[in-house]
């Protein structure tokens, strides 16, 4: 299996000035595009901090899922949530030739932390030997900041702020996630209620 990110968080999207409010700082002094840059890093950071720690895309973009194999016959999770839409599936055989999926041959099925795929047929598409197959798909709250649930961006402005106090390496078991962060996050982390992978 690989997750693939085929888009970014445009530098648009991302809460900027709600941080520089955060972390207290002035403006219109020189080198304050340098400091954004800086700044801009470190928020992009605590994005890939919280996503890692709760499935979940912030911001909307694309994404590819590859794989080898179902996880069940009649469905496949996803590994991002939440999925907006499932853009295209295609079934590549072991010399690269690549069918698209109908789409009537699929349904999504969303859901806060387990998006699904199931045949609707009783089957997910076969997969050809040594084949794979890609689904390309649009995951997240939103195309912007004003999507993002409360929590979950306060919990990365107050990762990020962590990131700026603490530029300097910490000594060994010093650098835990601070404990706001887990506090605000732990709602949003999925429930595994099988071993590996998305169900």
């Amino acid at each position: 299996m690989m997750l693939i990110e085929q888009t970014t968080v445009p530098g648009a999207a991302l809460p900027l000035a709600q941080f520089k409010a955060q972390l207290r700082l002035g403006t219109g002094f020189a080198g304050e595009e340098n400091q954004d840059a800086y700044l801009e890093t470190l928020l992009r950071a605590a994005i890939a901090a919280v996503e890692a720690r709760t499935g979940k895309a912030l911001i909307a973009r694309s994404f590819s899922y590859e794989l080898h194999c179902w996880r069940q016959s009649d469905r496949q999770g996803l590994p991002v949530a939440p999925v907006r839409a499932v853009t295209e599936i295609r079934v590549v055989d072991r010399n690269g030739s690549a069918v698209a999926v109908p789409p009537a041959r699929y349904r999504l099925v969303t859901d806060t932390h387990a998006p699904q795929l199931r045949g609707t047929g009783g089957t997910m598409p076969g997969i050809p030997f040594e084949g794979r197959v890609r689904i390309d798909f649009e995951a997240g709250f939103g195309p912007d900041w004003e999507a993002v649930p409360e929590d979950l961006g306060h919990a990365v402005l107050l990762l990020a702020a962590h990131y700026y106090e603490n530029r300097v390496e910490q000594p060994t078991g010093k650098g835990a996630m601070p404990f706001g962060v887990v506090a605000l996050t732990d709602r949003w982390r999925p429930l595994r209620l099988t071993a590996g992978g998305p169900r």
